[in-house]
């Protein structure tokens, strides 16, 4: 049981390790930033990680993904990836990353099954193997990168941090000798693309070329915090490959995503609404998902119903998935979604405006 560091509060819902409830980060969001910072500052140092976006004002400055880290000699960026050595960003090679894959059989355990080619058969037969049906027989490469431009407290994939400082960098040959006729769609992950994400953009680029004329999705899943000029050509690899842009977007209330996250969430709202634009171009199957994980004591109705009223506004048939919270990492204290909030945020979303909302993971509901 929790206890909150602002008012006192106790209860089942309120992370030991942050301290802090959600009453409070909505009442005194400069306090409650306070001590969420130092939570995240203790997280990152178990990884040896920056505990913050290094801004040396001698330094060079990544321009990848939100934070723009401007690093001095010797010191890395947010991410762990990069680094200033002797006046020059260090990194992986051209052509490498810290990067995991595998073969993944669909229909697969995607954010996106609902609604997307592999899961629906949707956009048959331009982008689907099958008709009105899920892909059997086909598989997805899941393409994991090893490091991310967000610190979340829950994280489900945290083991990554363990592989940021590894120095075994994989290659874009390595990773396409995994293609085989069916491969069906390629799906970038993790950690989060956007801090390797000149990899997975020339590692798209070549997978098209030996697979022209044949189907290949190009999708993500990603925090969406990436600069404008990498979105725009994933855009491109996505829309012309019947592939889908699947953003998580965690909080509404900017005080609440950096409590959770370390960082601020608008990129993240800019990038969601700048690829709506595309939508009408392609509208089946969907360019653009979202999905929020329902973390107890945090993430309500409230914020649902906020989210959804962005993504309505935007554009209605946005397809919008609700996810269950599995303890992880930090706040793996925290119980596990109730049935009764899910049904809440499912209709608040539904209330919002949206046309296309799910619950997924309903397997974790208590």
């Amino acid at each position: 049981m929790g206890i909150c560091k602002i008012c006192g509060a106790k209860g089942l819902e309120i992370s030991e390790f942050l301290g802090i409830c959600l009453n409070c980060i909505r009442r005194e969001p400069s306090e409650s930033l306070s001590h969420a910072m130092e939570a995240h500052k203790k997280s990152r140092e178990a990884f040896s990680l920056p505990a913050f976006p290094p801004t040396s004002k001698k330094g060079i400055k990544c321009r990848l993904c939100v934070h723009q880290c401007t690093m001095g000699e010797g010191e890395f960026g947010y991410c762990g990836i990069r680094k200033n050595v002797k006046g020059k960003i260090s990194g992986p090679r051209a052509g490498e990353a810290k990067v995991s894959w595998y073969l993944d059989p669909l229909p697969t355990n995607c954010v996106a099954d609902w609604v997307c080619p592999a899961g629906t058969g949707a956009g048959y037969p331009d982008y689907s193997h099958s008709k009105n049906s899920p892909e059997y027989g086909y598989y997805n490469l899941a393409v994991f990168f090893h490091s991310c431009s967000f610190n979340c407290l829950y994280c489900q994939n945290w083991h990554f941090r363990e592989r940021t400082f590894e120095p075994t960098n994989r290659s874009i040959e390595e990773m396409l000798g995994s293609l085989n006729p069916k491969v069906a769609c390629i799906c970038y992950f993790g950690g989060d693309p956007s801090t390797q994400i000149n990899f997975a953009i020339k590692a798209s680029e070549k997978a098209l070329e030996r697979k022209k004329n044949r189907i290949l999705r190009i999708c993500w899943e990603t925090n969406g915090s990436m600069h404008k000029s990498y979105l725009k050509k994933m855009i491109e690899l996505s829309l012309h490959s019947g592939g889908c842009i699947k953003f998580d977007l965690k909080a509404w209330n900017e005080t609440l995503h950096k409590v959770l996250t370390g960082v601020t969430n608008r990129r993240t709202l800019d990038n969601f609404a700048y690829i709506a634009e595309f939508i009408p171009q392609r509208p089946e199957p969907p360019l653009l998902i979202a999905s929020t994980l329902l973390v107890p004591g945090y993430i309500d109705e409230k914020e649902i119903k906020a989210i959804a009223s962005f993504i309505a506004k935007l554009d209605p048939n946005i397809p919008y998935r609700l996810l269950a919270f599995y303890p992880h990492f930090y706040m793996r204290d925290l119980p596990l979604t109730s049935k009764k909030i899910a049904q809440k945020c499912y209709e608040a979303a539904l209330e919002a405006g949206l046309k296309r909302v799910s619950l997924g993971n309903i397997h974790l509901l208590t």
